[in-house]
């Protein structure tokens, strides 16, 4: 059973988890239960006097344990539930705190949400040396926070800014982290850490009490005033950072400020009932339905009757920033990875870029110089094909342009294994053409990374007509191996994302036309919940990229989809965005300095109409995105709205706490969808017309989701249409 209770030499007990079942540790039901019943032995034990000390402990070299089932949290809909759940897991950890005997927490590898909590109720926490290791409480990104105990004792362990950091981020730190802030007490080489584990159990000791801090702490932590300050200051940037579209983070700070000198008992009611009201609220529903998809999407299978190979090394055709940041994500997974470009120059930058960001994962403190330059290591180039004929997958990462694609492509076939697959790495070229060139279409396939690549979370795998599902199993599996969230589609102009992406951003176009102004419709995109304005983004993108991608999409879907007579003039403009300092806003060194007047007149625009009405922005640009969404599921571009909605959160930051574009859609109702398409179709034309899937689903009332549910296995879905 899991866990289990025992007793070992001088009277140290160990309580050991270890889930047959899955390749991490859970805290489901049933071993909460255990747990419970294992904790009964441990004071039965104790009580006879044979216990001396309590050691809790993981047999999953990488895993102590990952958290609570979020699938059981996700089924609770009810907020009487939530906190009788809430108050049923903190019975359990109190009676950890209460045991009679020291306890120690003995972390290896993962050790996030519940499991953090579960340590925070022991009365010392020793942590594995090594990048495996990782404490946190990430509850906060899923819409909830930590109810079993950690809201309440982590900051009486480590301080109010030290856990403010944890808790309103979610993200979990490194062991040497743990031990700066006093999250753990000692950590130890991890190939010695079971023997220095039990050695320390067998040290009889009193609790655990925080550490000293010098002056500073201890007004900032340990004084009304200084609390004061910090949970003011913690609020504004909970505010800035998220638009106050997130109740989780202000939760978090009502709890903590709520239980500050009151006794643990009293936080922990204070935490069941907060948990309660955030189970049941539409941001935690819809990020909780978002983590769903995720985990579904990186488990696969991806296609019906394929089988991934496992790929061992890497190969990237084309140096440049996209090239680099694919070799260095891969070499961050431990994946060799060679670089091919026709100049040694070139080659030299893509090995540049590859070294910066593995600089700033160090500055992060991500990695450690000796971890950060074995890593670097593993990435090498030149102008020749030499070490092609060893890597597994080959990614090309060129010009978008499909002649040279087409040579590229071919040169490469002939220098790899003709097993091992070939993939391009395009945002906008097809699929088909590119494979009609190849003697091998079978092993080709896209796998469009986003831009950078080091941040964005969505790889698209691009399906064409003479795909092997193999090599759809293999691209997929590869990218959830290097972090990424896959989402398989069909080849067509724009794939998934850039295909809807477009119709929004030429929306916009077409508003600027309309003498709207820039600021005020990239304000309200943003308070819609949006990480930028079209304009900014446009801008961030580049001014010529995003004109070539918008050509392609007027050439393909004709006059609904033809670029806005606005962007047309932008692009002759020779502004470039970002990237060239100028675009619709000043850029210094890549960072945004103001906007740019000049550019109305560039575009042979009149100055912009004030009172700029922000609804109507967020329905035009929104509605023409789930518009276009129906339009892909209608040409079964991908299988699912689920698909669409990973898509758009993955790859341009659609809000998460909306759940996704088709999941707002299905919330807001398919009927309003269509009656507000129709009002907006009988004032701008054609190009906001209601689209078949959208009248089938508005007239019927049935939601997106519904019509289109995820499928396991794509096959049949994203065949020929």
């Amino acid at each position: 059973m899991n866990p289990r209770f025992r007793i070992g030499a001088e009277g140290v007990g160990e309580i050991a988890f270890d889930d047959p079942h899955r390749s991490q540790n859970v805290l489901t039901k049933e071993v909460m239960e255990r747990l419970d019943d294992a904790l009964a032995e441990a004071e039965a034990t104790a009580a006879q006097g044979a216990l001396r000390a309590l050691l809790l402990t993981s047999a999953k070299p990488r895993s102590f344990i990952a958290g609570a089932d979020v699938g059981a949290i996700a089924a609770v809909t009810d907020a009487d539930a939530g906190k009788r759940e809430a108050r049923a897991g903190q019975a359990i950890f109190s009676r950890l705190a209460a045991l009679p005997v020291p306890t120690v927490a003995a972390v290896r590898g993962v050790c996030l949400g519940g499991g953090t909590e579960l340590a925070l109720a022991c009365d010392w926490r020793v942590a594995a040396s090594g990048d495996d290791t990782r404490l946190g409480l990430p509850e906060v990104q899923l819409g909830i926070l930590p109810a079993w105990g950690g809201t309440t004792r982590l900051p009486r362990l480590v301080g109010l800014r030290a856990a403010l950091g944890l808790l309103l981020s979610g993200k979990p730190a490194s062991a040497s982290k743990a031990k700066r802030i006093g999250l753990v007490d000692q950590v130890f080489p991890v190939e010695q850490f079971d023997d220095r584990c039990r050695a320390f159990a067998s040290d009889l000791r009193p609790r655990s009490t925080p550490k000293r801090r010098g002056p500073v702490a201890w007004f900032l932590d340990g004084t009304p005033v200084g609390r004061a300050i910090v949970m003011r200051t913690a609020r504004k940037q909970v505010l800035a950072r998220t638009g106050g579209h997130y109740p989780a983070p202000l939760k978090v700070l009502e709890v903590v400020r709520g239980s500050g000198g009151r006794s643990v008992a009293a936080g922990l009611e204070l935490e069941a009932r907060a948990a309660a009201e955030l189970l049941v609220s539409p941001a935690c529903r819809n990020l909780l339905f978002l983590f769903g998809m995720r985990e579904r999407a990186r488990k696969g299978p991806w296609t019906e009757d394929g089988e991934a190979a496992r790929v061992e090394r890497l190969a990237v055709i084309g140096a440049g920033v996209m090239g680099g940041g694919i070799a260095q994500l891969a070499a961050y997974r431990d994946i060799p990875a060679r670089m091919k470009d026709i100049r040694h120059e070139a080659v030299l930058g893509g090995l540049a870029h590859a070294r910066s960001l593995f600089d700033g994962a160090v500055r992060r403190r991500k990695l450690r110089r000796r971890e950060a330059e074995r890593k670097m290591a593993l990435v090498s180039g030149g102008v020749e094909y030499g070490g092609f004929g060893q890597a597994g997958l080959v990614v090309e990462a060129v010009v978008e342009r499909i002649d040279v694609k087409r040579v590229v492509l071919a040169e490469a076939e002939a220098a790899m294994d003709p097993e091992a697959v070939l993939a391009t790495n395009t945002s906008s070229l097809l699929v088909d053409e590119m494979a009609a060139s190849l003697s091998r279409p079978g092993k080709f396939a896209g796998m469009h990374f986003f831009n950078p690549v080091h941040r964005m979370p969505l790889v698209e795998v691009v399906r064409g007509e003479a795909t092997h599902p193999d090599t759809v199993e293999t691209i997929a599996a590869l990218a959830a191996r290097l972090g990424k969230v896959p989402v398989v589609t069909r080849d067509g102009p724009g794939f998934l994302v850039n295909r809807i992406l477009g119709a929004c951003l030429n929306e916009a176009g077409h508003m600027l036309g309309e003498g709207m102004d820039v600021r005020a419709v990239d304000r309200a995109w943003t308070r819609f919940g949006m990480p930028m304005g079209p304009y900014r983004l446009i801008d961030e993108v580049g001014i010529d990229v995003a004109t070539h991608a918008g050509a392609t999409l007027g050439k393909a879907f004709g006059e609904r989809m033809a670029p806005a007579p606005a962007l047309v003039s932008l692009a002759k403009s020779g502004r470039l965005g970002r990237k060239g300092g100028r675009g619709f806003y000043h850029y210094k060194q890549g960072k945004q300095q103001g906007f740019d007047s000049t550019v109305y007149r560039e575009m042979g625009l009149d100055a912009p109409r004030s009172g700029v009405r922000a609804g109507e922005v967020v329905e035009r640009l929104v509605l023409a995105m789930v518009n276009e969404a129906g339009r892909v599921l209608e040409d079964r571009i991908v299988a699912s709205a689920a698909d669409v909605d990973l898509g758009m959160v993955m790859g341009t930051g659609f809000p998460p706490f909306r759940g996704g574009l088709l999941k707002y859609a299905d919330d807001r109702g398919t009927r309003d969808v269509l009656a507000a398409l129709n009002a907006l179709h009988q004032r701008f034309g054609a190009r906001l017309e209601p689209c078949r899937v959208v009248k089938e689903l508005g007239e019927s009332g049935t939601a997106f989701h519904a019509a289109f549910p995820p499928v396991r296995g794509k096959a049949a879905v994203l065949g020929k249409a």
